[in-house]
């Protein structure tokens, strides 16, 4: 079965963009047959490419694995009581954790060709005028996911670590192990960076005439709910520091998409059936 765009998509496009081509159409229709085997194959390849770009990164992170520790776990280590250390109980603990820090830089440094990839999967959908946002695509979500990362690591993080060192006491000894340690840094590494997302694909869909910024604003009050519902679920801790220290940038990230959408989103072109339409009463 091929997959097609149905006329009345392309009907619209003609009647509110002003760039239309009567020639994207035959071109996204030529983009449009592509079988369901074809599209898994293409996402087969994707993904690969994806991958080997991991890997390299992965490599690369490997000959620098010490300092990466250092940056990650000397905070978190000055943060504890006088003399305080962190311990591992295993004896594989602490080599499988410089294996997830180098895996983890591999991902940060091959994000640039990870979200090429994902573009190039889904560009075979889009049409021709789409298409050339490619580039801001692939530097806006890089960046986004590299802010979040750094968000997590010089703010959220130290927030959250802080109120649970907070409890050691003459009768509490905090010793904590590396590994859930480190998972907590992991989850909340990888959260702040998809959720540093948001003002990119709002900013894409709004382009691409999906979403407004009245949308936005008129549905604010539910995406706070939302927002306090995804920060009590990606925060690992349960605390409430930590809930609120992610939750705060969530707000602020909608705030943003806001303003993009409504600087960038696409302008309804009037027609000539529109000014011809009887107004409401």
């Amino acid at each position: 079965m091929a997959l097609v765009p149905f006329p009345s998509q392309a009907q619209r496009r003609s009647d509110e963009d002003p760039d239309w081509d009567d020639g994207q159409l035959e071109e996204t229709t030529e983009a449009g047959k592509m079988s369901f085997l074809d599209h898994l194959d293409e996402l087969r390849k994707r993904i690969i490419w994806s991958v080997v770009a991991v890997g390299a990164g992965f490599l690369i992170a490997c000959f620098f694995i010490q300092p990466i520790f250092d940056f990650i776990m000397k905070p978190l280590q000055a943060q504890l009581p006088p003399g305080g250390k962190m311990v591992y109980t295993e004896p594989s603990e602490a080599f499988v954790l410089y294996i997830k820090m180098a895996a983890i830089a591999g991902v940060m440094l091959a994000s640039p060709v990870v979200m090429s990839q994902v573009w190039l999967f889904i560009a075979p959908g889009l049409y021709q005028h789409e298409k050339k946002f490619a580039v801001p695509f692939v530097v806006l979500s890089t960046f986004f996911f590299i802010s979040g990362a750094a968000f997590s690591h010089y703010v959220v993080f130290p927030l959250t670590w802080q109120f649970f060192v907070g409890f050691s006491s003459d009768t509490l000894t905090f010793l904590p192990r590396i590994e859930p340690t480190f998972s907590m840094y992991l989850k909340m590494l990888l959260g702040m960076g998809l959720v540093f997302q948001m003002p990119t694909i709002v900013l894409f869909m709004a382009r691409m005439g999906v979403l407004t910024a009245r949308f936005l604003v008129k549905n604010f009050k539910y995406a706070v709910l939302i927002i306090f519902i995804v920060a009590a679920v990606v925060t690992p801790g349960q605390d409430p520091t930590s809930q609120i220290a992610m939750a705060g940038p969530m707000l602020v990230l909608y705030g943003i998409s806001i303003v993009l959408a409504w600087m960038f989103g696409k302008k309804k072109r009037v027609t000539d059936k529109d000014l011809d339409a009887p107004a409401a009463e």
